[in-house]
C-alpha cells in the first residue's frame, strides 16, 4: 500500500493512495476534522448553551404539545408553555443571579462541584411541583413521567456532589430528552427515526462540547449519561 504523508495545519497527517473503502472515509474524516478543528473548537461551545440543561423541559414540552397536538386546545398548550417557562427557566435563572450575587456561584455552567448543592435541591422543588399541581398525570401522563424521571435524575446528581463526585449536567438533561423521544415515537406510533437520531448526535455533540471546554472528563460524561438515562428508562415501563 502506498503512503502519502500530508502536512495540514502544522499536523501530519497519514494518507493512503490505495486503501479499501472504511479506511478512506477513515482518513477522510481525520483530514476533515484537522482542518476544521478551529472552527469546530468555536461552534462546539455554543451547544453547551442552546442545549444548556435550563432549556430541556421546554423542549421536551414544545415536543409532547406538537406531537399531541389534536389533544390539547391551544389555549391550554400556551398556559402549559408559560408554567414551564416561569418555573423552569425564569425561577432557576433569577435564583442563579441571586446566588451569584452573593458569591455563591461563579458561572451558569455550576463548574465546580460545591456551587451544585443549592441550584440542585432548587430544582429538586421545583419538579415535585410541576408533577404535583401543573403537570398532572390525568392530564399529561407521559409528560408527567418524564419530569418526574427528571427529578430522579436530579436527585442522583445531588447524591453525587454529597459524595464530591462531579456529574455532566449537560448529559443528564440531554440523555433524558433523548430517552422520552425515542419513548414517545414507540408510544404514538409515530414511526419518525429522525427525532431519535437527531437527539443522539445533540447528544454525541455536547459531550463533545463538554469535553471541548474542558468542563468535564470523558468519567464525568459517562456518569451524567447514566445518571440521565437511567430513571427514564425505568419511567418506560410505566407509560410506554
Amino acid at each position: 500500500m502506498k503512503i502519502l504523508i500530508l502536512r495540514i495545519c502544522g499536523k501530519k497527517i497519514i494518507r493512503a493512495n490505495l486503501c479499501n473503502s472504511w479506511q478512506k472515509t477513515f482518513i477522510e474524516y481525520i483530514c476533515f476534522y484537522t482542518t476544521n478543528s478551529g472552527i469546530l473548537k468555536k461552534v462546539l461551545p455554543l451547544f453547551s448553551y442552546i442545549l444548556h440543561p435550563i432549556f430541556i423541559s421546554m423542549y421536551a414540552t414544545l415536543f409532547y404539545l406538537f406531537y399531541k397536538d389534536d389533544v390539547f386546545s391551544t389555549n391550554e398548550k400556551y398556559f402549559v408553555l408559560i408554567q414551564i417557562l416561569v418555573i423552569n427557566i425564569i425561577v432557576p435563572v433569577l435564583f442563579y443571579l441571586l446566588l451569584k450575587s452573593t458569591g455563591h456561584v461563579k458561572s451558569i455552567m455550576l463548574s465546580q462541584t460545591s456551587e451544585r448543592t443549592i441550584p440542585l435541591i432548587l430544582q429538586c422543588f421545583l419538579y415535585i411541583l410541576l408533577v404535583k399541581r401543573s403537570i398532572v398525570i390525568t392530564r399529561y401522563p407521559e409528560l408527567h413521567f418524564f419530569f418526574l424521571g427528571a427529578l430522579f435524575s436530579t436527585i442522583l446528581a445531588l447524591v453525587c456532589v454529597l459524595f464530591k463526585t462531579k456529574a455532566s449536567l449537560h448529559m443528564v438533561a440531554i440523555s433524558g430528552l433523548t430517552i422520552f423521544v425515542i419513548g414517545l415515537n414507540i408510544h404514538l406510533q409515530l414511526h419518525n427515526p429522525y427525532w431519535p437520531a437527531l437527539l443522539i448526535l445533540l447528544s454525541g455533540i455536547v459531550a463533545s462540547s463538554r469535553l471541548e471546554m474542558n468542563a468535564h472528563t470523558p468519567k464525568e460524561i459517562l456518569i451524567g449519561l447514566f445518571i440521565g438515562t437511567l430513571p427514564q428508562l425505568l419511567f418506560l415501563y410505566l407509560w410506554l
